[in-house]
C-alpha cells in the first residue's frame, strides 16, 4: 500500500485542511506514515500569512530534494495552501521545477486524488488553483487528528481587505456554508467522541445561513449547543465590529460555549487602525472589551497585534502599549509586519518602519504581555477549575494538560498517579476539577481537587 506524509503551516483552518486531505487519500487507498523516507506522497500545505511561513517551504523542498538524492526515493511532492494559491504556476518556476508535481490552490482540496494520480502518469507537474464556489466536503471522510477536539468550517475566504491581510487573496470571496451542513459536520465529530467544536472562519461571526434568512452566528451556536454530545464550543477568529448584543448574549447564556474570546485587535493606535483598515477605533474596541466583561465575568480575552505597520509612529506604538495594559489579554499572538503580496499596504504603503525598530518594539511588547499574563495567572493560584483532558503534558512523564473554558493550559498528575503515556491516554475527553498551585506566564499547574473544593 503506498503511503502518504502530510505536513502542515499556519492557522487552525491549514490544520482542517489537511485533516481532509488525509481523508481523501485514505480514501483513495493510501496510507499514513509519519517517516518522509518512505512517503510515496508528500503535501506540504502552507501558510503565507507571514513572510518566514514561505521560507518553510522553500526549506522543506530543499530537504525533501536532498533525501531523494540520498534514498533514491522519489515522492510525489504536492504544495497545497495559501502559497500555492498565491503563486501558481510562479512556484514552479521559483524552484525550477525540482521536487514540485502537484500545485494545489485553497479551493480543490478534493482534486488532490486525481491530480497525484495524472502526475505520476504525465510525468510533469500539475496546477490546479481555480476557484469552485461549492464550499460542502463529503461528511465523514475527514481524518480527524485530535482525539478530543474537531475542527469545523462554517466560512470560506473573506471580503473585508484589511491592508495587511493576504486571505482574501488566498481564500477567495467569502463563502458560508448551510446550517445543515454545518451540523452534520458536529454531530459526526461528536459521535467520533469529540468533546470541544472548534467552528472557524476567517470572521467566523459574520456568518449567515445561505439557505435560511436571519440566521446568523449566534444561533449556529445556539443549535450546536443542542447537539448530543458537545461539551465545549469555541469559534475562531471573529470580527469586533461584528461582535453585537446577541453573540454577547449567546457567549454569556449557552453554558457549553466557551467563557474566552479570541478578539484581534492588530494596533492600539486608531490612526493606524484606520490606514489597516480595521472599521473600528480604539475606543470602540475597548467599549466592545468593558461590555463583554460586564456581561459575561470571568470572560478572557486573546488578540492578534502587529507592530511596525506602514506610518507607525513611536507614539502609534505607545498606544499600542496602553491598550494592551488596559485590555489585560491571558495572551497575544504578534508580529512584526512583513508586506504581503497583492495585498493594499503593499501595494500603496512604503514600508518604512526599519527592521531594528520593529524587532524593538515587538520585544518591548512581549515583555508586556508576559508580565500582565503572568500576573492573570497568577491570580488563579488556589483556585478550583474545570479542565477538559486533551493531551499528555510536556512537563513531565506522567502528566495530564487540558484547558479550561477561559483557555488557561494546566497540567497535573491524573487520578491514578504517574502512568506511562500509553495508559494515560484513557483519560482524553476528560473533565476534571483541578485546584491551581504554580503558575508561569503560558500555563498553570495544579492538582486534582478534593471534593470541599470549589470550582469556577
Amino acid at each position: 500500500m503506498k503511503k502518504y506524509l502530510i505536513e502542515t503551516f499556519g492557522c487552525q483552518m491549514n490544520v482542517h485542511d489537511s485533516e481532509r486531505m488525509a481523508g481523501l487519500l485514505e480514501q483513495a487507498g493510501f496510507e499514513r506514515t509519519a517517516d518522509d523516507a518512505e512517503a510515496d506522497v508528500v503535501v506540504i500545505n502552507t501558510c503565507s500569512v507571514r513572510e518566514h511561513a514561505e521560507d518553510k517551504l522553500y526549506t522543506r523542498l530543499g530537504q525533501l530534494r536532498v533525501l531523494a538524492q540520498e534514498t533514491g526515493r522519489r515522492p510525489i511532492v504536492t504544495v497545497a495552501g495559501c502559497v500555492a494559491q498565491q503563486e501558481g504556476q510562479s512556484l514552479l518556476r521559483n524552484t525550477n521545477g525540482h521536487l514540485i508535481d502537484v500545485v494545489l490552490g485553497t479551493q480543490k482540496l478534493r482534486m488532490l486524488p486525481t491530480l497525484i494520480q495524472r502526475a505520476e502518469a504525465v510525468r510533469r507537474p500539475l496546477v490546479d488553483i481555480g476557484a469552485m464556489d461549492d464550499v460542502t466536503f463529503p461528511l465523514g471522510l475527514t481524518r480527524r487528528e485530535d482525539a478530543v477536539k474537531a475542527y469545523v468550517t462554517i466560512i470560506e475566504g473573506c471580503n473585508d481587505h484589511c491592508a495587511f491581510c493576504v486571505v482574501p487573496y488566498t481564500r477567495g470571496h467569502e463563502r458560508m456554508r448551510a446550517k445543515a451542513d454545518i451540523l452534520a459536520d458536529v454531530a459526526e465529530a461528536a459521535a467520533s467522541g469529540r468533546k470541544e467544536v472548534h467552528l472557524l472562519g476567517q470572521i467566523v461571526n459574520h456568518y449567515r445561513d445561505p439557505e435560511g434568512a436571519g440566521y446568523d452566528f449566534a444561533r449556529l451556536l445556539a443549535d450546536v449547543h443542542e447537539v448530543p454530545g458537545v461539551e465545549r464550543i469555541r469559534f475562531a477568529s471573529p470580527h469586533p465590529r461584528h461582535t453585537g448584543e446577541r453573540l454577547i448574549e449567546a457567549i454569556r447564556d449557552l453554558p457549553r460555549v466557551c467563557k474566552h474570546v479570541h478578539l484581534p485587535v492588530q494596533s492600539g493606535s486608531t490612526r493606524i487602525l484606520k490606514a489597516m483598515r480595521r472599521r473600528h477605533t480604539r475606543e470602540e474596541y475597548l467599549q466592545l472589551l468593558d461590555t463583554l466583561r460586564e456581561e459575561i465575568p470571568g470572560i478572557t480575552v486573546t488578540t492578534d497585534m502587529i507592530v511596525g505597520f506602514p506610518g507607525e509612529t513611536a507614539d502609534d506604538f505607545a498606544d499600542t502599549l496602553s491598550l494592551t495594559r488596559v485590555a489585560q489579554y491571558i495572551s497575544m499572538f504578534s508580529f512584526k509586519y512583513s508586506p504581503r503580496p497583492n495585498t493594499l499596504a503593499s501595494k500603496r504603503m512604503a514600508d518604512d518602519v526599519s527592521d531594528d525598530e520593529k524587532t524593538a518594539r515587538i520585544v518591548e511588547l512581549q515583555a508586556l504581555q508576559r508580565e500582565i499574563q503572568t500576573g492573570l495567572h497568577e491570580r488563579q493560584i488556589g483556585s478550583t477549575v474545570d479542565v477538559l483532558v486533551d493531551s499528555v503534558s510536556r512537563r513531565g512523564a506522567g502528566t495530564l494538560s487540558g484547558r479550561t473554558t477561559s483557555n488557561s493550559v494546566v497540567s497535573f498528575a491524573p487520578p491514578s498517579g504517574r502512568d506511562d503515556d500509553a495508559s494515560l491516554a484513557r483519560w482524553l475527553g476528560h473533565t476534571m476539577a483541578v485546584r491551581i498551585t504554580r503558575a508561569g506566564p503560558h500555563s498553570l499547574v495544579g492538582e486534582l481537587a478534593t471534593a470541599g473544593d470549589a470550582s469556577c
